[in-house]
């Protein structure tokens, strides 16, 4: 047979779109050619896959081989097209049988003596494979990782040797079994933070409806330190959440099976750029907002980031989506992320401190807070000053409350949330605020106040709902009550 056919898969964005392999052998000058829109990775695998061969005692054929990587509008890259090309050339001169060739689908890079190295977006393609009834051969590394899809049913293998023996039938590999993940998620515990009464209040109401925040303070007193001791007071991830969160970290290259279930923590240097933030190159790839998925983006010293950078998170908080458009490629990536963000009051940072040693003048304190779009803090559910910790408080044993007792009210307040609407409070569109955020007589009252001292926007109003609402929850109130409006209206009177 001088034509053998395998599948493999291609990563565009989050989708991995089935490839199909054709390898053809005819007569002529040998020649080796990779037809199929393949990147400059898949054009070097002809001299990887012909050292694999001859490596491993196979004859390589001197003839003129062809290779189709169809669809062919679709790019390819990488180097995960080694095994499927080596093993067509195999099967297309009749030194492997093809007869079970359609049974897998296959990735891996070849080392030149035939080992197999571990490839980026092991778990997407996995997920895929699984819906087309086929089993994947992967190479070793990446299998523990491609097993925690459901259902999937995966073989490990070290090299080309090993697979081109099970597909004889000589030595059959056995599908790898996932071992359960018993290690629990650690996180820093939110004890350790001396002090912050309201800073670990306003935390808590975040992590238990899903808000972002914003934390305005002097240097040193605990904004970081809050916000990564975050994660660990946000519910447990369901198996969808995390498998979502590892796919995503697959694509990266990046995935470890021991934090499965591990809240993503990302806190870019104030020097990235947009395409770091949401994405983007010629092959699209997720950007820190993505990595984020279900978990933390920290953007520390605030103003310090370049404004068009912020700007680029206006619509990922809407939406939870970004969208990666280039001349010949589209990718869509999730972008559900609670944004946590701190700032100085001022260019020195200690205005307001009790030391008294700001010397900054009211406008070098307006151009600096300026440097904060106001369509950008609009979007920020809570805002609230980080003061200075008294030196009693730092001289004192911490003996606040524990990263697990937050998180059991957390737990709690959520699983009201999803009986009651099956999402988190700071995703209510504008008709469920309507129907599930009304506040009684009084608490209208007080919210018009608010809206008219405050100058509070359409979206403002509606995220003080919100923010009322999660408050309900913690406290088990079912309606909405004045002093759930008041509370809430506390967290956007942040002077900026």
């Amino acid at each position: 047979m001088s034509l053998a056919v395998l599948y493999s898969r291609a990563l565009s964005g989050m989708e991995a779109a089935l490839v199909t392999v054709e390898v053809h052998i005819a007569n002529g000058l040998p020649n080796f050619t990779i037809v199929g829109l393949p990147e400059t990775e898949v054009k070097e695998s002809k001299d990887r896959v012909r050292a694999a061969l001859q490596n491993c005692q196979f004859d390589f054929p001197a003839r003129r081989i062809t290779v189709n990587l169809a669809p062919a509008d679709l790019p390819k890259e990488s180097g995960r097209f080694d095994l499927p090309i080596a093993l067509g050339i195999l099967a297309a001169t009749g030194q492997i049988p093809s007869d079970k060739l359609a049974e897998y689908e296959y990735a891996g890079e070849l080392a030149l003596t035939g080992e197999l190295r571990p490839i980026r977006g092991a778990l997407a393609m996995t997920y895929r494979a699984v819906s087309s009834g086929r089993a994947f051969i992967l190479p070793q590394a990446n299998a523990a990782e491609a097993a925690l899809v459901e259902d999937a049913t995966v073989y490990a293998a070290s090299s080309l040797l090993q697979v081109a023996a099970h597909l004889i039938g000589r030595e059959l590999i056995a599908p790898f079994i996932s071992q359960p993940q018993t290690i629990q998620p650690r996180y820093p515990d939110m004890r350790e933070v001396k002090g912050q009464t309201q800073a670990k209040r306003a935390l808590e109401i975040a992590a238990a409806g899903g808000h972002s925040v914003l934390m305005m303070g002097p240097p040193g007193t605990g904004k970081s330190m809050l916000a990564a001791r975050f994660p660990g007071i946000l519910p447990q991830m369901t198996e969808a959440e995390a498998l979502q969160s590892a796919a995503l970290q697959s694509l990266d290259g990046n995935f470890d099976v021991a934090k499965w279930k591990t809240r993503p923590y990302r806190a870019p240097h104030h020097t990235a750029s947009g395409v770091a933030l949401v994405g983007g190159g010629s092959n699209p790839r997720p950007g820190e907002i993505s990595m984020a998925l279900h978990g933390v983006l920290f953007l520390d010293e605030l103003p310090e980031f370049d404004r068009s950078v912020l700007e680029v998170l206006r619509e990922p908080m809407e939406s939870g989506r970004i969208t990666i458009s280039r001349a010949a490629r589209r990718a869509d990536f999730p972008a559900q992320f609670q944004l946590i963000a701190a700032m100085n009051p001022c260019p020195c940072g200690y205005h307001g401190h009790y030391n008294g040693k700001c010397r900054c003048t009211p406008d070098q304190i307006s151009r600096y807070r300026s440097k904060v779009s106001g369509p950008l803090l609009d979007r920020i559910d809570i805002q609230i000053e980080v003061p200075g910790v008294p030196q009693d408080d730092l001289l004192n044993k911490a003996d606040g409350e524990a990263s697990t007792d937050l998180q059991a009210r957390v737990e709690i307040a959520r699983q009201h949330q999803l009986a009651r609407q099956d999402k988190a409070n700071a995703q209510l569109s504008v008709t469920e605020i309507d129907e599930l955020c009304a506040p009684d007589a009084q608490g209208a009252a007080l919210l018009q106040q608010a809206i008219s001292r405050l100058n509070l926007s359409a979206r403002a109003y509606h995220r003080v709902l919100k923010v009322a609402r999660t408050i309900a929850d913690l406290e088990g109130d079912k309606d909405l009550a004045t002093k759930h409006i008041a509370e809430a209206i506390q967290y956007r009177r942040l002077n900026l």
